[in-house]
């Protein structure tokens, strides 16, 4: 589960909880002018805003890693293209070199779906270095992304690694996604007739007329999600209707952590950052992304909500089409991928308790590692690893 995926991603989100499919990995392929809708790849099962609306920048998010709360979980976050997948195996191996296990669990929304690899850049088999890795190709293309599911299966996976005696390692840039899990908090419910009916006002009516009916309820939650992603101003409605408060209502001010867990964030300064963005989607193209899709189609790609929609997966349909050339295709996934990494440095700054890493100095990788590995140092003995 590679994070270099600059394809596969969405362009409004970081995983931006957008109660509304947010960044199933990120989906939307296609550029939206302003009115209509993103449409995003997440379900609509979780909240809406992006972050946790309300709290302040420096909320007391504490990683529980002292000698009363030992670490539980590592999660290794941060960017697309910062090489997160490359740092969770050596992590992984340093575990094992101490006598331990671990296990990867994926929070790569989009690395969900089996059959979309080189778009989302995820590890093959050989890659894996052996390290067993979890909620990979555990969708088909026609299924939609829910984080809520997302986090009910990942809480399980983790729960079932530590049961194992292993150390869980959560590894992705979906922001909602790697949340839902970190943070212990509960998705809104959701009314499929409510949704029915204010997607109906989406379509006939716009994003904008729906986004100044949000600001007049919500202006904080408006301002999180902006104007032009319907989906997302669709949800937060839903939410408001449904639960009579406005979204910022419906989360903790400040999220307290589901387990004790040590955050790795990796990071590449901007200027570094958008030429490795831009030449990945160029090497996905020359690796084979459009014939990847198009075989996809017969698996039903163009009728998924969510996968279809994907950065790289919407611009190589778009291609095969004959509506957009290869040139066309690739500038566009170039664009919307640098937004969406955008987005997610800005999703995951939130998280103020990360140990912050330079994604380019091979040194602080190293020292990373070994920082994660030794909070692990002051944990319960784990059962022997079978």
């Amino acid at each position: 589960m590679s994070d270099a995926h600059p394809v596969g991603a969405h362009p409004d989100g970081a995983g931006s909880p957008e109660a509304a499919r947010t960044n199933a990995g990120a989906a939307t392929g296609r550029a939206h002018p302003p009115g209509s809708s993103a449409p995003s790849a997440m379900s609509d099962a979780g909240p809406v805003d992006a972050g946790f609306p309300g709290a302040r920048p420096d909320s007391a998010v504490r990683a529980s890693t002292d000698a009363h709360h030992p670490t539980e979980l590592i999660a290794v976050v941060g960017a697309t293209g910062t090489g997160k997948s490359d740092l969770s195996l050596d992590i992984a191996e340093r575990i094992a070199a101490a006598g331990g296990g671990a296990e990867v669990v994926n929070a790569d929304a989009m690395q969900l779906y089996r059959g979309m690899d080189i778009g989302t850049a995820k590890l093959t088999v050989a890659e894996r270095r052996d390290i067993p890795h979890q909620l990979l190709d555990v969708l088909d293309v026609t299924d939609e992304a829910s984080v809520a599911a997302y986090q009910r299966d990942a809480r399980a996976a983790v729960d079932a690694i530590l049961a194992r005696g292993r150390t869980p390692i959560l590894v992705g840039g979906s922001g909602l996604y790697v949340s839902s899990v970190l943070f212990d908090f509960q998705f809104p419910a959701r009314d499929d007739a409510l949704r029915a009916r204010l997607e109906a006002d989406l379509d006939q009516l716009g994003a904008r007329a729906l986004y100044d009916r949000l600001k007049a309820i919500d202006p904080a939650a408006a301002a999180a999600i902006g104007q032009f992603n319907g989906r997302r101003i669709v949800r937060a409605l839903e939410v408001v209707e449904l639960t009579g408060r406005p979204v910022t209502g419906t989360l903790p001010e400040v999220p307290s952590f589901w387990r004790p867990t040590t955050i790795i964030r990796l990071g590449i300064d901007r200027a570094a950052l958008v030429p490795r963005l831009d030449q990945r989607v160029e090497r996905m193209w020359a690796a084979g992304l459009v014939a990847e899709a198009d075989a996809l189609q017969a698996a039903g790609l163009r009728e998924g909500t969510t996968a279809s929609r994907a950065i790289g997966y919407a611009q190589a349909l778009a291609q095969l089409d004959g509506t957009m050339s290869e040139a066309e295709a690739i500038a566009e996934a170039q664009a919307l991928t640098r937004r969406y990494a955008r987005r997610q440095v800005s999703w995951f700054k939130r998280y103020p308790d990360a140990l912050d890493v330079d994604a380019l100095a091979p040194s602080a990788l190293a020292s990373a590692a070994a920082k994660a590995t030794t909070s692990l140092a002051r944990s319960t003995p784990r059962r022997p690893v079978s």
